[in-house]
């Protein structure tokens, strides 16, 4: 299971159009990881508080890329834990460089994150949090926070099931 899920998460990825393969310096990495909330502890980036179960995968940027149009890198971290995450069994962490070269917090949680074309304020994008099932939340961006907008499944609306 946990090996379809990471096939399942690397598509997601790598099916999207605008990804990019930019990578970070090291510097703005442990940055990025340290603004995630992700401690490091022997050689990997920690987010969760795992007790080392097998299906712990430690901390990686998955996606380094300008999410919102303002000619700064937002980076996507990803994690993988059925103890931290339940069946979902992965979460991620999006944050901002600033413009004084800080990392920002912007959003987290449990799920496959999938960013989609349509925007909310200041040009971020809507992101669809998959997992299990077939009708998944999408948090759109409302200037202060990201906020569930709507449910959909396949690019559709769609209501969850009660």
């Amino acid at each position: 299971m946990r090996a379809l899920s990471i096939a399942a998460l690397s598509l997601i990825f790598l099916a999207s159009p605008a990804a990019s393969q930019d990578k970070l310096s090291s510097a703005d990495s442990a940055a990025a990881f340290r603004a995630a909330g992700f401690k490091q502890e022997g050689g990997q980036w920690r987010g969760c508080e795992d007790p080392g179960t097998a299906s712990y995968t430690p901390g990686e940027i998955a996606e380094v890329r300008d999410l919102n149009g303002d000619g700064r890198p937002e980076a996507i971290i990803t994690e993988g834990s059925v103890f931290c995450f339940g069946s979902t069994e992965v979460g991620y962490v999006i944050v901002s460089k600033q413009a004084n070269g800080e990392w920002k917090l912007v959003t987290g949680g449990p799920g496959i994150v999938n960013v989609l074309e349509q925007k909310g304020a200041g040009g971020w994008p809507d992101l669809e949090i998959g997992g299990p099932g077939f009708c998944f939340p999408v948090e759109r961006w409302d200037g202060t926070a990201y906020e569930l907008n709507r449910f959909q499944y396949e690019g559709k609306r769609c209501s969850p099931p009660s």
